[in-house]
């Protein structure tokens, strides 16, 4: 009998513990956001800045990186420069060549009495060789596991930190979608290198971005990282406007959600559309199909046939008929596994960072995005998305419905747990 209730006891406990990782927010967006205005309306910006979080700042400058030969090389001599703080949070720290060389300029700096603070995710770097976190600590790198397994975070291992920043004492940063992984080496030239892009951020919102670290770090450690050290006097460095903006489970859990619904409702010309992942709810398919009924060209372009996960590939075909059927454009990359994730609208609007076009990133991650506000910048991303498209191939709406009967039965299957994909 007792056995029984033991049992029971910690079957209920496990049942409860998997409900709570399955969770979404309470609150959670129900209704389309209709086109009010579009974005070269002063109103687009007011509730771009105000609703999002951070106020948008002038006087910034976003310079964009392409695949591994132009990201790390950036990242690492902007280590190297550091002269008092580093802030650096990532989801993916493998083991390979370039994790070692990110894990020699950390250390070195660390040794040469500049403050190194590092988060990495758990479950992002379970592959990493435990030899690299131990040369960093050694070095004096106060380095942070997010969410770690112990019993106290059972309730929330399925919320992890997905953010990429790089923060140099308080006055350069890095974000978009690179890992520290070999996958993310060299220039996309086959399936073993990945396409990517990070950028390197300069002016007011850098400050924006060192707080979207501390975000992180407070959870991690209940401490601030604050002072000039870290937040120093901001000078302008170019003429884009910008803010950075997060989300998480535990706040602001639908920012990236309605970033995207309120975005997607203004557009008036072109949404372009770069997404690794791209499994969206029944809200933001509406908006696609509402943007496009209106007239706006809407171009997206996805993995094709090299991808990470087969089930999201899988879960994600099954959304395409509808757009497709709408008119929405859709080009699958051939030569690797694309991981950009970049959003343009009307050659105005950039957004870029870590966010991922699907619940997941919308609701369960800690994410951060970037969105800059300038014709020049969105006009280059627009070159850099068009350049990607020669890579790619059209998928029509007769493929979709030719798509094999396993393929269909599948994203039956995945349908129950879309959100966690």
């Amino acid at each position: 009998m007792i056995w029984t209730i033991a049992l029971t006891a910690l079957a209920t406990l496990f049942v409860a513990v998997i409900a709570m990782n399955f969770a979404t927010p309470e609150k959670k967006l129900e209704r389309r956001i209709n086109h009010a205005y579009g974005t070269a309306d002063p109103q687009f910006l007011r509730e771009m800045g105000v609703m999002l979080g951070p106020s948008i700042v002038p006087g910034n400058k976003v310079e964009a990186l392409n695949d591994g030969d132009e990201i790390f090389p950036a990242m690492i001599e902007a280590i190297r420069g550091a002269k008092r703080t580093i802030t650096f949070e990532t989801y993916i720290y493998w083991s390979g060549d370039i994790a070692q060389k990110m894990t020699a300029a950390l250390a070195e700096r660390a040794r040469a009495g500049v403050e190194v603070n590092v988060t990495i995710d758990w479950a992002g770097s379970i592959k990493m060789d435990q030899s690299l976190l131990k040369s960093m600590e050694d070095a004096g790198v106060n380095v942070q596991r997010y969410r770690p397994l112990h019993w106290y975070n059972l309730g929330r291992m399925n919320n992890r930190t997905h953010r990429k920043l790089l923060v140099i004492d308080g006055r350069l940063g890095f974000t978009g979608g690179v890992g520290i992984a070999d996958q993310w080496m060299g220039h996309s030239q086959d399936p073993d290198h990945w396409r990517d892009m990070h950028f390197r951020i300069e002016g007011p919102v850098v400050a924006q971005i060192q707080a979207a670290f501390n975000d992180n770090w407070i959870k991690s450690t209940g401490t601030v990282l604050n002072g000039e050290a870290y937040f120093p006097p901001q000078t302008v460095a170019g003429d884009m406007d910008a803010h950075m903006f997060i989300a998480s489970p535990a706040g602001g859990s639908e920012s990236m959600h309605l970033m995207y619904l309120l975005a997607i409702a203004a557009a008036e010309q072109t949404i372009d559309l770069e997404a690794s992942y791209f499994v969206p709810d029944e809200l933001v398919t509406k908006a696609l199909l509402a943007a496009r009924k209106r007239g706006v060209r809407v171009r997206l372009l996805l993995p094709g046939p090299h991808i990470d996960s087969e089930t999201v590939r899988i879960a994600s075909k099954r959304e395409w008929g509808p757009l497709l059927e709408a008119g929405i454009e859709i080009h699958v990359y051939q030569p690797t596994m694309l991981h950009v994730k970049l959003l343009v609208v009307d050659n105005y609007m950039v957004s870029l960072g870590s966010t991922n076009f699907d619940i997941r990133s919308f609701r369960l991650n800690d994410e951060a995005s970037l969105n800059v506000y300038h014709r020049g910048f969105a006009e280059q991303m627009t070159a850099t998305f068009e350049r990607d498209l020669q890579r790619a191939k059209p998928y029509t709406l007769q493929m979709w419905r030719q798509r094999p009967w396993t393929e269909r039965l599948s994203e039956m299957f995945l349908l129950p747990i879309k959100s966690q994909l």
